[in-house]
């Protein structure tokens, strides 16, 4: 079974593009020049950001919905390594994820990241196939984010 996904991608002069499915869209940029301003996320840092946000959710759903497990506050911090020669494909990615929440087994934490690689995260299941990835996890007090909640 299969379903179908569409975006349509434009150009807008220097490395600009948006991105957008007719609901929503995303401003993406590339330096063409070393520190030179830009206007939003390179391409390989938005694909970086999607395995973060779907691993995110993935786990997130798990641990509460499947594992019993009551979760106040989630984070993943991505990392990626790339060759320096083009194509400067993604070469190694680490996520960490900060887990916040009163008694968080981490016998739990385990099966859900198992789970979202395994089978409800298609950006981390998709990427693997090319690009080691190493998961780890700490459980914390609430930790300080400068993102919205």
């Amino acid at each position: 079974m299969t379903s179908d996904l569409s975006i349509r991608a434009v150009q807008q002069g220097a490395m600009r593009v948006t991105a957008a499915d007719g609901v929503h869209q995303i401003q993406m940029d590339y330096p063409t020049l070393p520190g030179e301003s830009v206007t939003g996320l390179t391409p390989l840092k938005t694909l970086l950001a999607s395995l973060a946000a779907c691993s995110a959710n993935s786990v997130r759903l798990l641990l509460e919905r499947k594992l019993g497990q009551t979760i106040t506050c989630l984070e993943v911090h991505a990392h990626a390594s790339r060759r320096t020669e083009h194509p400067t494909v993604l070469t190694a990615i680490t996520l960490e994820f900060l887990l916040s929440g009163p008694s968080i087994d981490p016998k739990a934490v385990d099966r859900a990241l198992a789970l979202s690689e395994q089978k409800l995260c298609p950006v981390w299941n998709m990427l693997k196939t090319s690009t080691p990835i190493t998961a780890t996890y700490r459980i914390v007090p609430e930790p300080p984010t400068n993102l919205p909640p």
